[in-house]
């Protein structure tokens, strides 16, 4: 078993950054490539980033591409996800997971999930 916990979500005016982190326990962590998902209300959840076990390969969903930067510190068991140039769009409930060894952009590929940190992007 994995356990996630998420931090660093809140409330932001739209232009600004916000840094989510993801901690994890459990297992080896550097075991595990992580993902970043969102949610907003009346849509699925949909792709974010992702990260390789040793953070040599990351990969972005288009519509955060040259925004967000997806990083991770196997030292501290953690992945973080930096914001910039917040749009109200980007307003969701954001998850993290994690998956053994190589990464998706699936959802479903996904074993463990967080319970998720709300961004809300005012206009």
């Amino acid at each position: 078993q994995v356990q996630l916990v998420e931090s660093g979500g809140g409330l932001v005016q739209a232009g600004g950054s916000l840094r989510l982190s993801c901690a994890a326990s459990g297992r080896t962590f550097s075991n595990y490539a992580m993902g970043w998902f969102r949610q907003a209300p009346g849509k699925e959840r949909e792709f974010i980033a992702t990260i390789t076990w040793n953070g040599g390969s990351t990969y972005y969903a288009d519509s955060v591409k040259g925004r967000f930067t997806i990083s991770r510190d196997n030292a501290k068991n953690t992945v973080y996800l930096q914001m910039n140039s917040l749009k109200p769009e980007d307003t969701a409930v954001y998850y993290c997971a994690a998956r053994l060894y190589t990464s998706s952009r699936h959802r479903d590929d996904y074993n463990y999930w967080g319970q998720g940190t709300q961004v809300t992007v005012s206009s």
